[in-house]
């Protein structure tokens, strides 16, 4: 075991690798609690394991409070000095000296619930608010995404248990023309942002190939890390949602804005990701339709 005070140990890589092991073992946890919660039509076995959490449309379920802890206990076990910002429980702003875990226990929730298969496990650290390492577990795809400052990203599927296929190093899109980019972007739980990105997405269209609307932040960004997508836009993710995701498509070479690290979806800040060769010509779409600052509730 090692403490945030043993500086040598801190590396980058070290904590991804914990922090890979510890969304591994809760997305095998998550995966399983889904097929013991729900029917396979998707229909809840017990109407107590569904509550509201921000707004009505806002869901968390049984397996996110479940899950959460146990990621804390990994961690406690594993880096007992360290904090933890999780979505379910809260915890510690930014830490000057040490490192914080910033966890979202299900990233997705929503389609968890419904039986769409696009929800994942998402663990990172981050010292003095920014994230160092992280991993995003897809969980029902069996796929997990990782990184470190410095080591790029990486991806590998397989079944559980382990062992794991071969790493892929990934890298995003080389694509130049943003008229052929195919963007990935969310939308609030809160009904009046919504419409305001209803507005501004409806500007973006003509102006790029596509969007999708996958349904999990951490998921679009390891998207655009990985390829899949060439760039995602979303306003009013919380550090849970971004903290792992940006950090593994920034060390794809992705250009990357993120939120301020004790940021909440509440603030509206915009979290975005483009590939290199867009990047620039993205941003500029995004300022000319309004897209880059902040979106009220």
């Amino acid at each position: 075991m090692t403490s945030s005070t043993d500086r040598a140990p801190d590396r980058a890589e070290e904590l991804a690798v914990v922090a890979r092991r510890v969304a591994e073992t809760a997305a095998r946890h998550v995966r399983v609690r889904r097929s013991e919660l729900f029917a396979p039509s998707g229909t809840r076995s017990h109407d107590t394991s569904v509550s509201a959490k921000s707004t009505p449309t806002d869901p968390v379920t049984v397996a996110d409070t479940e899950t959460e802890a146990l990621v804390r206990r990994l961690l406690q076990e594993e880096r007992p000095g360290d904090a933890i910002l999780g979505e379910e429980e809260g915890g510690s702003v930014a830490v000057p000296d040490g490192v914080r875990w910033v966890v979202d226990p299900i990233d997705g929730t929503v389609n968890f619930l419904y039986g769409i298969p696009a929800y994942a496990v998402s663990v990172a650290a981050q010292i003095a608010g920014r994230s160092v390492a992280g991993a995003v577990v897809d969980v029902a795809r069996e796929t997990t995404y990782w990184a470190w400052t410095g080591g790029g990203s990486y991806a590998c599927a397989g079944s559980e248990p382990a062992p794991h296929g071969e790493p892929i190093r990934l890298r995003a899109n080389p694509i130049d023309d943003i008229g052929l980019a195919l963007v990935a972007t969310g939308f609030a739980y809160n009904a009046s942002r919504r419409a305001q990105q209803g507005v501004l997405m409806a500007q973006l269209l003509p102006r790029v190939r596509d969007l999708r609307r996958i349904g999990a932040g951490a998921l679009d960004l390891c998207m655009v890390a990985s390829g899949a997508v060439d760039a995602h836009i979303e306003h009013g993710l919380s550090p849970w949602d971004w903290a792992a995701g940006g950090l593994i498509a920034a060390e794809a070479g992705a250009h990357v804005v993120l939120p301020p690290a004790d940021s909440r979806s509440s603030d509206g800040d915009a979290t975005i990701a483009a590939a290199p060769g867009i990047a620039a010509d993205f941003l500029s779409v995004l300022e000319e339709i309004g897209a880059v600052g902040p979106l009220a509730e």
